[in-house]
């Protein structure tokens, strides 16, 4: 396997190989890759622990790495998924929020990690990048009221 040149750290609190098979089961294009136990005693572990795990994500290139407590994600990172109907944006937000994760606002959920996820329709990008300022707004407005994005609403808002 060729080894990317660069590839996205994600620190867990002890639940990277938990996370990464979560992945790995809802999205496409994601898989687990190898798993590397710690080769000696570390701040957050012990020799024998799983100490990082090659996955990806969509596609993209990620390491987990069981650091511990110290670090927290926020919202400064986050996984933006594009989908393309309702049910494809229902299917990945359900899977993330019914596994122990949090509903936020405009397409933000939470993984059971604290990682941040945007359910994003490509009818919600398209519609508030309409050149029509109007029809965009009605539509950015109507995802500000909302958690998990319907698009027939977003639709029927952008026009009016």
């Amino acid at each position: 396997m060729k080894h990317a040149k660069n590839t996205i750290c994600l620190w867990y609190d002890g639940g990277a190989e938990e996370a990464a098979r979560f992945y790995a089961r809802t999205f496409p294009d994601s898989s687990v890759g190898a798993i590397h136990h710690a080769p000696g005693d570390f701040p957050s572990g012990k020799q024998g622990d799983v100490l990082t795990v090659e996955f990806t994500v969509l596609g993209i290139p990620c390491l987990g790495l069981n650091g511990g407590p110290a670090f927290k994600h926020s919202e400064a990172f986050s996984f933006q998924v594009a989908t393309s109907d309702q049910e494809e944006t229902d299917r990945y937000w359900d899977a993330i929020v019914g596994n122990g994760g949090e509903e936020s606002e405009c397409g933000w959920c939470k993984d059971k990690w604290g990682l941040s996820w945007q359910i994003t329709p490509l009818a919600l990008s398209a519609a508030i990048a309409d050149p029509d300022r109007a029809a965009a707004k009605r539509a950015f407005d109507a995802m500000m009221e909302m958690r998990k994005i319907d698009i027939a609403a977003i639709e029927a808002a952008h026009r009016g």
